[in-house]
C-alpha cells in the first residue's frame, strides 16, 4: 500500500461497519488511506497526537466519524491545519442530529466540513476532491466515478417497466 493521504478517525471501532462505504470508494479508486481509533474523551491526548503529527507523515485530509456529541471533529481540527471533514453517524435518541449539529457549528477559528449524517461514501469523495489539490490524477478516477454513478441513472430509467416514462427531449 501506498503510503496514507487520507486518515480516518473514529471514536470507537464499534463505528466500523457504518465506515465500510468510505472504505469501498477508496479502495475502488485506489486511495491509500488509513484508519484508527481515538476518542476527544478517553483519550484526548491521542487524538491531538494523531492530528499534530498527521501532516509529517503524509496525510493530506482527516475523516473524523462520531456520533452524539460529537467533539472527535473539533478537537483533531483543533489540533491541525489539515482539512477535516466531520462525519456524523447515527447514535443515540436523535440518530445523529446532534452529531451533524455539532460539527456544523464549531466556532470561528476552527473550521471543519460536514457531510450529512451516516454519509461515509460522500466524506470519502469529498476527501478525493480534496486530494485533487494535490495531484490532478485524482480527477480522472473521481468523473469514472461519477460516469459509473450516471449510468445506474441512465439504466434506472430504462427500466421503469410498464410505467409512463418522460421522452428523451425531456432531458435536452
Amino acid at each position: 500500500m501506498d503510503r496514507p493521504l487520507v486518515g480516518i478517525v473514529m471514536g470507537s471501532n464499534s463505528d466500523l461497519d457504518k465506515l465500510r462505504g468510505a472504505f469501498d470508494i477508496f479502495n475502488e479508486l485506489d486511495v491509500p488511506f488509513e484508519v484508527t481509533v481515538a476518542s476527544a474523551h478517553r483519550t484526548p491526548d491521542d487524538a491531538a497526537n494523531y492530528a499534530k503529527n498527521a501532516r509529517d507523515r503524509g496525510i493530506k485530509v482527516i475523516i473524523a466519524a462520531a456520533g452524539l456529541s460529537a467533539a472527535l471533529p473539533g478537537v483533531l481540527a483543533a489540533h491541525t491545519t489539515l482539512p477535516v471533514i466531520g462525519l456524523p453517524l447515527e447514535a443515540g435518541p436523535l440518530k445523529g442530529v446532534d452529531a451533524l449539529l455539532s460539527i456544523a457549528q464549531m466556532p470561528p477559528g476552527v473550521p471543519v466540513a460536514a457531510v450529512g449524517i451516516g454519509g461515509a461514501i460522500n466524506a470519502a469523495l469529498l476527501a478525493i476532491e480534496m486530494l485533487c489539490l494535490y495531484d490532478r490524477s485524482f480527477e480522472d478516477k473521481i468523473r469514472e466515478y461519477r460516469d459509473k454513478s450516471s449510468e445506474k441513472v441512465l439504466k434506472a430509467r430504462k427500466d421503469l417497466g410498464d410505467l409512463p416514462t418522460a421522452p428523451i427531449e425531456a432531458f435536452s
